[in-house]
């Protein structure tokens, strides 16, 4: 059995890049840890903890073992990085080295065998997420620990960003904006099938009912996809895409060591 710590931006991130894997792990017979960086209070309102609860109970129904919060607020999606909350601070203003002595010491409190991190884009942009990445990368250097990053490929979310346009759920600003997400084919490394998983994954998403009864159109995407027939889901949400930094393309686990 080996242990997996799951490292993300926000809750409703682990299910949305990692959810499948999560729950394929554990019922391998893996012990997984979510660990994510911010609260997500930019949604719920400050102090709240509501998105933290719904964390947990994704959590659940994926399989892992823990739900970890490493204690910074939300840095918001916008160009303006509000002030810091009383006795917070956000994570974007966070001092990265800091934060990967936080997560490296989680690591080694876990004994730890693998890292899931994001790509250095972290996946769409968002501040947050790409801080995710440098932390990563830092902890797995600190730990020693092996780190494999969650992204998805660049040419898929081409295709469908050109379907949103024609459903008007993005502006063409978007679009051109989507066309630099993720990372070419080319240099993922790890495409792990979890349709068998999609029930879970579905349920998981479902759980994080801040987002989904939120306005705007990240809400009504979210909405979309939690409402989704199975067979519709399984389709979109049914593969998980990786790269690792080394370049190594074999299994993600077993085996989980490093090559020698």
């Amino acid at each position: 059995m080996a242990t997996v710590v799951a490292f993300h931006a926000h809750p409703d991130d682990e299910v949305l890049l990692t959810g499948g894997t999560i729950a394929r792990l554990a019922a391998e017979g893996h012990r997984v840890i979510v660990v994510v960086a911010c609260d997500g209070d930019v949604w719920a309102g400050p102090g709240q903890g509501r998105r933290l609860e719904e964390l947990r109970s994704s959590a659940a129904i994926l399989g892992a073992e823990r739900a970890v919060h490493l204690g910074y607020a939300d840095s918001g999606h916008g160009p303006v990085l509000y002030e810091d909350p009383p006795g917070r601070t956000r994570f974007a203003r966070a001092d990265a080295g800091e934060a990967a002595r936080r997560l490296a010491a989680l690591l080694a409190e876990e004994h730890a065998d693998l890292l899931l991190s994001y790509d250095p884009q972290g996946g769409y942009g968002h501040r947050d997420h790409v801080r995710v990445h440098r932390v990563g990368a830092l902890a797995g250097a600190l730990s020693g620990v092996r780190v494999v990053e969650a992204t998805v490929p660049r040419e898929l979310v081409a295709q469908l960003a050109r379907l949103l346009l024609v459903l008007r759920l993005v502006t063409r600003h978007r679009l051109e904006e989507m066309r630099g997400y993720g990372m070419p084919r080319s240099a993922i490394t790890h495409r792990v099938d979890v349709r068998g998983y999609a029930a879970q994954k579905r349920a998981a998403l479902a759980a994080h009912q801040t987002p989904l009864s939120g306005r705007g159109r990240s809400a009504r995407l979210f909405r979309l996809l939690v409402r989704s027939p199975l067979p519709a889901f399984r389709a979109i949400c049914g593969t998980e895409w990786f790269a690792e930094p080394t370049g190594w393309t074999g299994e993600l686990v077993p085996p989980l060591c490093r090559r020698s």
